[in-house]
């Protein structure tokens, strides 16, 4: 990949700014495309000068796109939406694929899920399916990277869970269903290595999935053994918790309660590994930053097990 030029769709996101350090690292040069680019402006020290470029687009407008990927040699499509998933992941996901075939670029990976299917219940996982489809109809040898929930210092899965665990009483949605957490450096690497060698891993799908697989009660668990923080956990029954995810400003909402009627794990070879990736399991990177819930900070005893 070193000098030539791979447009990351939501360069400045989640995942985004770990896949924007792999390219850098390997000599891209990378063109971040975002709708305020400014967000992703904390990325321009990572990079050589002239290494990395800004550029406003949006996916839900094709014009926007069609500047944003000219003269790419690759193109990374980061964007998701559980407001817009009809926009954002269905239509949008076509848009980029087809954006990509025109600028003839040579290589595109396309950031899925797990959890995607047609027939789902979910609007959101519908929407991916339906970009997917979009994909392969615009860009027949993209290759389709579907993670499971990822995991890393600035996610809102984690992250949230361990903020739950100051209240003294924490309910449990859903506590049997399983996750397969993947760390989000190792997704990353999973997009750079696609597009490394698109002969190779162009016009396949890949699930991606850490080397943890933990029910959501295990999860919750899990966190507050490495915070330090025990509270009652209360499994709440489903009849509530349908109840609780109708309500307006709940903090599920109805289309997430869906996707949690389902286990979140790879079906089948894992991905990393066939992208020669190495899983990072959760206790090799989370417990460094969880360490801002503990009670009393770094010097809090912790119970591991």
């Amino acid at each position: 990949m070193k000098d030539r030029l791979v447009t990351v769709i939501g360069g400045g996101g989640f995942l985004g700014r770990y896949v924007v350090r792999d390219l850098l690292n390997v000599g891209a040069r990378v063109r971040i495309a975002e709708r305020d680019p400014r967000r992703a402006l904390f990325l321009k020290p990572q990079g050589g000068l002239g290494q990395t470029q800004f550029v406003a687009a949006d996916v839900t407008r094709p014009d926007t796109l069609a500047r944003a990927i000219q003269g790419s040699h690759a193109v990374v499509n980061l964007a998701g939406s559980f407001a817009d998933p009809d926009g954002v992941q269905a239509k949008g996901a076509g848009h980029v694929a087809a954006a990509a075939a025109d600028a003839g670029a040579s290589a595109l990976a396309h950031i899925s899920a797990i959890g995607t299917d047609a027939e789902s219940e979910s609007a959101y996982g519908r929407s991916k399916a339906e970009g997917e489809a979009a994909v392969r109809g615009a860009f027949p040898q993209a290759t389709i990277l579907r993670p499971s929930i990822m995991f890393g210092r600035e996610d809102q899965f984690i992250n949230r869970f361990a903020r739950m665990l100051a209240l003294p009483v924490v309910p449990v949605v859903r506590p049997g269903v399983k996750f397969q957490p993947v760390f989000v450096g190792d997704a990353a690497s999973a997009v750079a290595a696609a597009l490394a060698d698109p002969g190779a891993h162009g016009g396949k799908t890949y699930e991606l999935g850490g080397p943890d697989v933990l029910s959501m009660d295990d999860l919750f668990r899990w966190i507050a053994d490495r915070t330090g923080r025990h509270p009652n956990f209360v499994d709440l029954p489903d009849t509530a918790a349908k109840i609780i995810a109708r309500l307006p400003g709940s903090p599920i909402s109805w289309d997430q309660w869906l996707m949690l009627q389902r286990d979140n794990v790879v079906t089948g070879e894992n991905g990393l590994t066939v992208l020669g990736v190495e899983r990072t399991p959760l206790d090799a990177v989370a417990p460094g930053w969880l360490v801002q819930y503990r009670r009393h900070g770094r010097f809090a005893k912790t119970v591991a097990g």
